[in-house]
């Protein structure tokens, strides 16, 4: 209420203030907290424009004003939460998060994930009119190393986040829609998720299957704008069916950790100094590591087949364990953090250096190229793999 109050004195003459409460009266709308990162001038011009046609507003000022089309941070602010479902013709909290999930299954299944079947071997059944030779289920996984890794976190995020939703898979101009992309010829296939929740405006996650060639599970959490709080940044590569690259860290979206709300570097110390294998160093190949990196991330090159037993692997003794650990202790630290609105315009232009950083920098970009494309590879790359990066 106090919110609505604050947004209503921001007016700038009498008739906008009336027109903003009547429509937002007449929808039961109510703008939430974030809204106040924006101008008064901004949230004039959203709110006037959208309540001005269906109710008839004759409002002074707006009738030659330009058409401002909503921006990515708009999109990240403008968000239903179970609050708004407060009629009695809607349905239960319950409900809506029984719907949610089911939606976010719904987008997986509609695509096979979570995949058991690598597509090479995909490929070699359907050609041969799906005989095969024994169950092969047991091998048929050692090929998709990562997807435990990829069916822990979903669990993990159903269980553990509010208001969990799916978001679509789309560029900034919503023409294309990046859920899934195979190639067969090259044996590759893609296939992405993004959602959000109440803690996180955006957690993208990714399999890329290509057989015996890669497999990758990328996955990136951005805290809500509210938290200044590092990005999760998750990278799990493996080449060839033995070369390995593993990267988990808290991305910091400052140069100096003090300059984030809570401290985090003591937490991941004390996690990455329980796995000897994950303590590498990162090259400056690609990426500078004193820029968006913590001094405490898990980081290993390493040389081990699938066909290791589980005992002596490290994806299983070593990487699962912290890679779950690391998942765990960013969630429990954004919930002892307070929120801090007044940081969201600072934190979202942090984010956005991040994500262009990130996109001019990526060494994914060129074996997406390879395989998809350069234009899609672009569009992908900087779109909706890094969706707030700007223009190259």
């Amino acid at each position: 209420f106090l919110t609505f109050v604050m947004m209503v004195l921001s007016c700038g003459t009498d008739s906008e203030a009336y027109a903003f409460v009547q429509g937002a009266v007449a929808l039961q709308h109510v703008p939430s907290r974030e809204f106040l990162a924006f101008s008064p001038q901004q949230r004039r011009h959203r709110m006037t424009r959208k309540y001005k046609d269906q109710f008839r507003m004759d409002i002074e000022g707006f009738e030659n004003s330009p058409l401002i089309l909503p921006t990515e941070r708009e999109k990240i602010f403008h968000r239903e939460t179970p609050q708004e479902f407060s009629s009695s013709n809607h349905p239960s909290h319950h409900q809506i998060v029984e719907s949610n999930h089911q939606k976010i299954d719904n987008a997986q299944t509609a695509f096979g994930m979570p995949w058991r079947t690598p597509i090479h071997l995909e490929q070699q059944e359907q050609s041969s009119g799906g005989s095969k030779d024994g169950d092969g289920s047991n091998t048929n996984e050692e090929f998709l190393l990562y997807m435990p890794f990829w069916e822990w976190q979903m669990e993990f995020l159903k269980d553990n986040l509010t208001n969990l939703r799916i978001l679509p898979c789309t560029c900034h101009q919503d023409v294309e829609d990046f859920t899934y992309k195979e190639n067969t010829s090259k044996q590759a296939r893609i296939f992405n998720l993004h959602l959000a929740s109440d803690e996180y405006r955006k957690i993208r996650m990714t399999y890329y299957d290509a057989g015996e060639k890669a497999q990758v599970f990328n996955s990136l959490w951005y805290p809500s704008a509210e938290y200044n709080l590092p990005v999760l940044g998750i990278d799990l590569i493996q080449f060839n069916r033995k070369k390995h690259l593993v990267v988990v860290d808290f991305q910091p979206i400052h140069e100096e950790e003090h300059h984030h709300t809570t401290k985090y570097e003591h937490i991941l110390e004390s996690i990455q100094q329980s796995y000897p294998s994950l303590q590498g160093k990162m090259s400056a190949r690609f990426y500078d590591e004193t820029r968006f990196f913590s001094k405490q991330m898990i980081f290993s090159r390493f040389e081990e087949t699938t066909a290791s037993s589980a005992d002596d692997s490290i994806i299983s003794r070593e990487l699962m364990p912290a890679f779950q650990q690391y998942v765990e202790a960013h969630l429990q630290m954004l919930q002892r953090t307070p929120k801090t609105p007044v940081m969201a315009p600072k934190v979202l232009e942090r984010q956005q250096a991040y994500d262009t950083y990130s996109a001019e920098r990526d060494p994914a970009a060129a074996m997406l190229e390879a395989v998809f494309g350069k234009d899609w590879a672009d569009k992908y790359m900087y779109e909706f793999l890094f969706s707030m990066s700007e223009p190259h």
